[in-house]
């Protein structure tokens, strides 16, 4: 070990107060007979304890229960292999123990319902994790689903070895038997974040795992933080994966298989004794040794397979176990409770590096590292590790395989390297007694002094030129000299933190002090570039084999586009339908890729899919090698996208929070992205239901907008409506007139909301009075509204110049006695609000809404219109901003264009009305003035005769006497004349063809208009 023997001490046993405050916990000691194999360690440790605690007390207790949780393992006839997960000495002595012992039945720490899918490793590129996925859950709460369970495997790992070994030797039998993906959320209490939690950890942003559980094989880490922080501070390390490279997994690498079991069983039972003794987790943990010893048991008893020929791979902390089911022969008696009708679906997505740190809390690069320190030990031992057939991303080896080397090697060199089976105890035999006591490999193991090694210095050097090499790509001002300063500054921080040979982590510090300085030029930190050197976040990828159905399908369906779907990064995708009809396909799969998957899986650069439009040209951007495992997961809901798609609109529209904005949004997806008219009416009809059963308007606005589009959509695509839609606006004009007047006086309810309302009986009024609505109940429900809000006012006085009983006039009125009232001019900015808010329900009053800011700010002095202001730009932006553009349109149209004419410019609503001009003088006897005007213009009479269809030829002068030409007008166009004498309010009958003439009765009663004519077409 690379640490003196007394900080090995301290870091192994920590303080006085840290022991006494396990033994505190309550955990138990099982007393075994003293063995001869550990009695010199057994005295160490009791003087030690004497010499630490000032006497024999509660450290003494854990210190020897130590040993004998190890003695006990160690005779266990069924051998046990400890690992810790993601560790490159756990996986370097699992391969050379398999080699060795050649047993014929693996048992693994791994869920048992996930063993079908380990045949499937072959066809993916490591890492990558083995998932179980229930999106329908039956005997679990509703608000956990979807429940997914995840299992990361990375090559160099124990449990690949084991699976690569038994996969592909020939009579070996691979078991697994920790608890199903069922049971991890029966036992999981799901209690708050902080408090103690299982060993299946939730993740915290890794986004390849999303909100999986995580299951790893062997979390060896102190549960008592007091314990942790301890190691740390005397081991001069920054975090956990730090101190267990430095001082567990390098000394490991070099160590025997009895060595390395014997310290793993120690590093267990030390965590496990100073483990709090209380909790769910410790309650899990206990369940789960007793799950798996029974399964072994039963499996060994159905299959009568002799316990020596057996490996069992599990966690260190779980090796050390002291429930009574543990072992071959432990008690048996523990009830399996069985499944729920929670159906799970099984694949494999992939893993990455930073995804495993971030979900099991390891330090960022640690995985990285350990990757690196894999195939640093397998050039030292030269030993060969196993890997499955075919195995994507690796090489293929050369030499030969396992099964074939075995078959030629003679049968004495075969019994030479195989190591001697283990004495199993009969029946009637004492199995705590051994015949064949282990030899005590942990004394000489805890002394030995630590070693350099020549090709660590040859690494470090070639580490110091790369990371100079890599910073300078990186935008960095470094040079030979920087590498020279790296290496000897690596070397210094190891010997100041009592290190015999520098590790990546000391490298990493003293590249960050010699390089980066105090700037960072690019877009990397050095402490990033070196992470990247040491293997950076290698990301895994499952194979077009392993992938689900939908996967495959998805894949084949765009193949016509010849996109490399399994390459990460981004891929550009062009789509030209009008040369190439068959690409219309790969649309309609990436517009419902975009839809259902995260957002950069899909993302379209060019085109666009609505109601109503197709694009002839698209253009895309596709990541699905990098959402690969969002992919993976759809396949876990059905077998296509249209399915997929199908299941989750009917999910939210039949959910019971589902609204009716929210429903006929689903409408519109089932329209756009599956055609047909069996979903759409299915859910149209649904959104009915749902509208009519809505007591609030929350979602009126958005309610409004859908149903335009749409009925907009409906009206041009086909011949007539669909029933469902006359139905929702029939149903919605009785719904929203009968929350009218509610609305209006509900603190809650917005004036954007309101205004939707109001949008929606206006605009659809002439459907719903089609369809047999009556005008009655919304005149009835604007006269009950008595609104309070200034905003919601102005809102009901637009709906009463809508309905004709308020005018313009008096709305006009209303607004000038507002600017009136030194009490209401600070809420006046509200009122303008409700005005800009009306142009939804009413857009012709946009006119009025101008005309109301421009006397704000003509008649407002400059004291309050300054504070004024803010207010009342904050209130239109973020209660109008989407209406404000048709309310500038109106005031560009108003206002003049040129800033010339603003000085001679008079407002509209400030101009005089025209007076009426008095009657020319002339003599008694002169023409009417129509019979004055024509021959004025004549060109004017001749147009309008035209247009009136009259073709007979005008009268010379001294012809027809005058009116005769108004008599034939009248012949001529009967209907014309009842529509202007209605106009008029002449209700008087025709004369009869041929009655003496009577007064011109309409020029008498209306002489304002006749002037009004006249004063026109003379000043043309």
């Amino acid at each position: 070990m690379s640490t003196a023997p007394e900080t090995r001490a301290a870091s192994a046993t920590g303080t006085t107060t840290e022991s006494r405050a396990a033994s505190a916990t309550g955990t138990a000691v099982t007393p075994t007979a003293v063995t001869p194999s550990f009695a010199a360690l057994r005295g160490q440790l009791h003087t030690a304890a004497e010499e630490f605690a000032g006497g024999p007390d509660a450290l003494e207790d854990i210190l020897l229960g130590m040993v004998d949780d190890v003695d006990r393992a160690v005779r266990e006839p069924l051998e046990i292999f400890p690992v810790c997960h993601h560790s490159p000495a756990s996986a370097l002595a699992m391969a050379r123990r398999l080699r060795e012992k050649r047993p014929k039945v693996v048992y693994l720490e791994l869920c048992e319902d996930m063993a079908p899918l380990l045949t499937e490793l072959r066809n993916c590129r490591l890492p990558v994790a083995v998932q179980a996925f229930a999106s329908d859950i039956d005997g679990f709460p509703p608000d956990w689903a979807p429940l997914s369970v995840v299992a990361p495997i990375t090559e160099a790992s124990a449990e690949y070895q084991a699976v690569a070994y038994a996969l592909d030797t020939p009579g070996v039998e691979l078991v697994l038997v920790d608890r199903s993906s069922d049971h991890v959320f029966q036992w999981d209490a799901r209690r708050p974040a902080g408090d103690d939690q299982e060993e299946t950890a939730r993740e915290d942003g890794a986004a390849l795992h999303g909100e999986a559980v995580g299951v790893e094989i062997g979390d060896l880490r102190p549960r008592f933080a007091e314990l942790e922080e301890h190691l740390l501070r005397h081991g001069k390390v920054r975090h956990w994966s730090e101190w267990w490279h430095q001082y567990v997994e390098v000394p490991l690498g070099d160590g025997d298989h009895d060595t390395y079991r014997q310290v793993m069983f120690l590093i267990g039972s030390l965590f496990r004794r100073l483990a709090p003794g209380d909790g769910d987790r410790v309650r899990v943990d206990e369940d789960r040794e007793r799950y798996m010893w029974t399964r072994m048991r039963e499996h060994l008893a159905a299959t009568g397979t002799d316990p020596a020929d057996c490996l069992y791979v599990c966690g260190a902390f779980h090796a050390a176990s002291r429930v009574e089911e543990f072992g071959v022969h432990g008690a048996d008696g523990f009830a399996i409770s069985p499944r729920t009708a929670t159906t799970w679906q099984y694949g494999l997505i992939p893993s990455s590096h930073a995804a495993i740190e971030a979900q099991f809390g390891l330090a960022s690069g640690s995985v990285s590292i350990a990757a690196a320190q894999w195939t640093k030990n397998l050039a030292r031992t030269r030993v060969r590790p196993y890997r499955l057939e075919g195995q994507a991303g690796t090489r293929k080896s050369s030499a030969k395989t396992p099964t074939k080397a075995l078959a030629k090697t003679p049968a004495k060199t075969l019994a030479e390297k195989t190591a001697a089976p283990v004495a199993i105890p009969g029946p009637d035999q004492n199995p705590d007694q051994d015949p064949a006591p282990a030899e005590d490999r942990l004394s000489g193991f805890l002394r030995r002094p630590p070693v350099l090694d020549a090709l660590d210095e040859a690494e470090l050097l070639g580490w110091s030129v790369d990371v100079v090499r890599a910073a300078r790509r990186s935008g960095y001002l470094a040079s030979t000299a920087d590498a020279i300063a790296v290496f000897e500054t690596s070397i210094l921080l190891a010997g100041m933190r009592d290190r015999a040979k520098p590790t990546p982590y000391d490298f990493q510090d003293a590249a960050v002090t010699c390089i980066e300085k105090d700037a960072v030029p690019g877009r990397r930190d050095v402490r990033r570039i070196v992470e990247i050197m040491m293997g950076g976040d290698r990301i895994g990828q499952v194979g077009y084999e392993a992938l689900p159905p939908l996967a495959r399908d998805v894949h084949d369906r765009l193949a016509p586009l010849e996109p490399n779907l399994q390459q990460r990064g981004v891929r550009r995708a062009l789509l030209d339908m009008t040369s190439r009809p068959e690409l219309r396909a790969c649309s309609d799969v990436l517009w419902m890729l975009r839809r259902l998957l995260p957002a950069g899986a899909a993302r379209p650069v060019m085109g666009e899919r609505r109601l109503g439009e197709r694009s002839l040209q698209e253009s895309w951007d596709l990541a699905l090698g990098t959402h690969q495992r969002a992919l993976i997961e759809l396949g876990y809901e059905g077998v296509s996208l249209e399915q997929v798609l199908e299941q989750r609109l009917r999910r939210t529209s039949y959910g019971p929070r589902a609204t009716a904005a929210e429903v006929l949004a689903a409408v519109e997806d089932a329209t756009l992205y599956l055609g047909g008219r069996r979903l759409a009416d299915e859910l149209g009809t649904r959104a009915l239901e749902v509208l009519a059963g809505e007591r609030t308007v929350d979602g009126a606005p958005e309610v409004l907008r859908r149903v335009r589009g749409l009925l907009a959509y409906h009206r041009t695509a086909e011949p007539v409506l669909p029933p469902w839609i006359e139905s929702f606006v029939r149903t919605g004009y009785a719904h929203y007139c009968t929350l009218l007047p509610t609305a209006f006086q509900d603190e809650d309810a917005t004036a954007g909301q309101v205004a939707a309302m109001l949008g929606f009986l206006f605009g659809m009024e002439g459907l719903a009075l089609s369809l047999g609505c009556d005008r009655t109940q919304l005149e009835l429900a604007v006269a009950q509204s008595h609104p309070k809000d200034p905003a919601k006012t102005a809102l009901l006085w637009a709906a009463q110049v809508r309905l004709g009983t308020l005018s313009r006039e008096e709305l006009r009125a209303r607004c000038d006695e507002l600017l009136a009232s030194p009490l209401v001019v600070p809420s006046y900015p509200r009122y303008l609000s409700g005005f800009v808010h009306a142009l939804e329900p009413v857009p012709g009053l946009a006119d009025v809404v101008v005309e109301a800011v421009s006397n704000a700010f003509a008649r407002l002095p400059d004291a309050v219109l300054l504070p004024w202001l803010p207010v009342l730009v904050t209130t239109l932006r973020a209660n109008a901003a989407d209406l404000a553009p048709l309310l500038v349109r109106e005031a560009g149209r108003t206002f003049p264009a040129r800033l010339a004419d603003l000085d001679a410019w008079i407002p509209p609503w400030r101009r005089p009305p025209a007076a009426p001009r008095a009657a020319r003088p002339g003599p008694a006897s002169a023409a009417p003035r129509g019979a004055a005007l024509l021959p004025a213009h004549p060109a004017t009479c001749d147009a309008l005769a035209e247009l009136l269809g009259c073709t007979e030829e005008w009268a010379p002068a001294g012809g027809p006497p005058p009116g005769a030409t108004g008599a034939a007008l009248l012949s001529a166009h009967p209907d014309t004349c009842d529509a202007l004498a209605r106009l008029l309010g002449c209700d008087e009958p025709w004369a009869p063809a041929g009655a003496a003439p009577r007064p011109p009765s309409l020029t008498d009663r209306h002489p304002a208009t006749a002037h009004a004519v006249a004063a026109l077409l003379a000043d043309r």
